[in-house]
């Protein structure tokens, strides 16, 4: 790529991810990489700028991570955030020391507003602060560019070298004017032109695909979620009838789901293979209750799906898979923590034998791939598909799995999403599902007993998915649901909605 890039070291911080997203959303492209690179594979990376992250480590401790000091040679602007802010004082031969007066949270700071970095805000504004150390004595060439009450170098900069450093988080939303503080390091030190784009990446993405492609053939699963659609889409302007799309429908897909992805691929441009393995799924899963075992179950039995239709198509060169970059950094970056390991990120799995693997998603961010998927011309209920699990309905169903309970669920998961859309609700509630318990209660319904299932509502807002709020959903819109509900889906009598956060809760149920 031609684009300009920012370079984004990562000593472990928990906001690691966001820092990029927001340096992405400014129009700048940057990659994060383990703060154990080599200076000299920092200097071929011919960064424009350079952001040093957080991180949970003391700087004056044995083993804290560190990088090559010969980094601040490079003539390369660098911004240190919270542990990288105390790492810069330290190399620079400043000095940090464990604070009296702890600050967390939302803390009210001054600003010098003839500082580039803090150009066009507020002298005094609110930034987000998560600090036990602080830099008590400034590096040579450096001075103190904002104050707070209890922390004398909330921020620092020596312009002549284009080095800043900010004790305090500009990435999270808590802090007032932190985009503008990101953007103003961006532009004003590091003369960053704002080149990144999904119109220009999804140019450049299809040329350097058919460049390594050529005429070979190219095999993808297709579950219909946002990457792999968005995938399908990219590799279709690429290869052509050259790819083939496979969509194992386990049966778990919400209602009429099924349908719709099929009518959004199969077209001409590509070979669009639908497996209808519903019955095959059911009876694997006949008998068992207990989620982590649906989870594995349903991946193995995907897997030999898979297997079989891949042979099914012969000699395929290339595995294609939605892998994107949370995936990459999630599944650990030098010391970073290991959120969670992906099973697309790692090497080629063992289905069928391929030459080589192709991810064209694998350096964007989800906001990123929904935003290639307009530009790509994906329906926009593809493109801003909810976060669905892989093992679909299966694990939105509280114990064994039977093909009523999938016909209740559906149709009371359908009612509860149409409800929501047609009152406006859509845009603000960034999750929302029915989950069908495996708790059944007595009812009235005219004058008969009944004795049914209760079913759960579930619906959050949040930032990043890893933490959640419950929605406040109006009074009336809950009453309409649940009467239609009950009215509408046999089998049901009572619904519920949960109020829990995550945490303590996960935001689905199993």
């Amino acid at each position: 790529m031609t684009h300009q890039k920012v370079l984004v070291l990562d000593f472990g911080g928990q906001y690691n991810q966001l820092i990029a997203r927001r340096v992405r959303d400014a129009g700048v492209y940057c990659e994060v990489k383990s703060y154990k690179t080599p200076l000299d594979d920092i200097r071929a990376f011919d960064p424009v700028g350079i952001i040093f992250t957080g991180g949970p480590n003391s700087v004056y401790l044995d083993g804290a991570p560190t990088v090559d000091a010969g980094i601040f040679s490079l003539g390369v602007p660098v911004l240190g955030i919270c542990y990288g802010a105390q790492l810069m004082a330290n190399l620079l031969g400043g000095h940090v020391s464990s604070a009296g007066v702890k600050e967390y949270g939302k803390t009210p700071a001054d600003m010098d507003t003839t500082s580039p970095l803090f150009d066009g805000l507020p002298q005094s504004s609110v930034v987000w602060m998560s600090h036990t150390d602080f830099i008590d004595r400034l590096p040579e060439g450096f001075h103190a560019i904002c104050t707070t009450a209890s922390c004398p170098t909330a921020a620092m900069g020596d312009e002549d070298r284009g080095l800043y450093a900010v004790q305090f988080h500009p990435e999270v939303l808590h802090t007032e004017y932190g985009k503008q503080i990101l953007l103003n390091f961006l532009v004003k030190a590091c003369g960053c032109k704002r080149d990144w784009s999904m119109e220009s990446y999804a140019v450049s993405a299809v040329r350097e695909l058919k460049e390594k492609i050529g005429d070979k053939k190219v095999l993808l699963a297709l579950s219909g979620g946002v990457d792999s659609s968005v995938a399908a889409r990219l590799l279709s302007k690429a290869c052509g009838k050259n790819l083939y799309c496979v969509f194992v429908d386990h049966g778990f897909m919400r209602k009429n789901e099924g349908d719709e992805i099929e009518a959004a691929f199969r077209s001409d441009e590509m070979n669009f293979i639908r497996v209808d393995a519903a019955d095959r799924f059911l009876a694997k899963l006949s008998g068992v209750a207990e989620p982590e075992t649906k989870r594995k179950l349903i991946g193995e039995e995907f897997i030999r799906v898979f297997e079989e239709e891949a042979k099914k198509i012969g000699k395929v060169d290339f595995l294609a898979q939605g892998t994107i970059y949370p995936d990459v950094i999630e599944s650990g970056l030098g010391d970073a923590a290991v959120i969670k390991s992906h099973h697309n990120v790692g090497g080629l799995p063992d289905v069928v034998e391929f030459t080589d693997i192709v991810e064209p998603l694998r350096l964007l961010f989800k906001d990123e791939v929904r935003a290639l998927g307009r530009e790509l011309g994906l329906p926009d209920y593809l493109v801003n598909r909810q976060p669905f699990p892989g093992p679909g309905l299966a694990i939105r169903i509280i114990g064994e799995i039977t093909k009523d309970k999938l016909d209740i669920l559906r149709d009371a998961d359908a009612i509860f999403r149409e409800e929501i859309a047609k009152n406006g609700l859509n845009t603000e509630i960034h999750q929302y599902f029915a989950v069908l318990t495996s708790m059944r209660s007595v009812g009235v319904m005219g004058d008969f007993r009944t004795y049914d299932y209760t079913l759960a509502l579930r619906a959050v807002t949040t930032t990043d998915f890893m933490t959640a709020d419950w929605a406040k959903i109006p009074y009336e819109v809950l009453e309409r649901v649940s009467e239609r509900i009950v009215n509408e889906v046999s089998g049901i009598n009572r619904i519920v909605y949960d109020i829990t956060t995550k945490p303590p809760a996960t935001i689905e149920w199993e």
